[in-house]
């Protein structure tokens, strides 16, 4: 208190701004509320948008994501495997895959696999000749 008599420090004057910096602090906050929930809008937005609806038939032949392929698998083998035949789709987005000669059956989730659109997937191999050219 002796500091304020003794700088002439109004204290009626100085509440009042703090309470005008209060307020518009309130303010930004609430503004930055707004943005940060717009933000996100515009994100689930554009998200939703470049999701891909993949649906899936009894009998469609898919490649299988290898997940378990880790260790030094080469710079470009593919992490794709198969082809597989769906045999059951369930509800919750488990599929049961079979080989193509219907020896085992395995379920696996649907997210983890694309649709195969034939031809020969491990055999091709292009080949590019690097050497000299007259």
């Amino acid at each position: 208190m002796w500091a304020c008599k003794k700088l002439k420090f109004d204290l009626a004057s100085a509440g009042k701004v703090r309470k005008l910096q209060l307020n518009q602090l309130v303010e930004w906050r609430r503004d930055a509320y707004k943005n940060a929930k717009i933000y996100k809008k515009k994100t689930k937005k554009w998200h939703d948008n470049r999701i891909n609806d993949r649906t899936f038939t009894e009998g469609q032949q898919v490649l299988l994501f290898n997940t378990r392929l880790r260790l030094f698998p080469g710079r470009l083998k593919s992490r794709w495997s198969g082809p597989f035949r769906i045999k059951t789709i369930f509800p919750h987005g488990a599929v049961e895959l079979t080989t193509l000669d219907g020896n085992s059956v395995f379920k696996v989730n649907g997210q983890w696999i694309k649709p195969y659109y034939g031809g020969d997937f491990e055999r091709r191999r292009d080949t590019i000749d690097l050497g000299k050219q007259d």
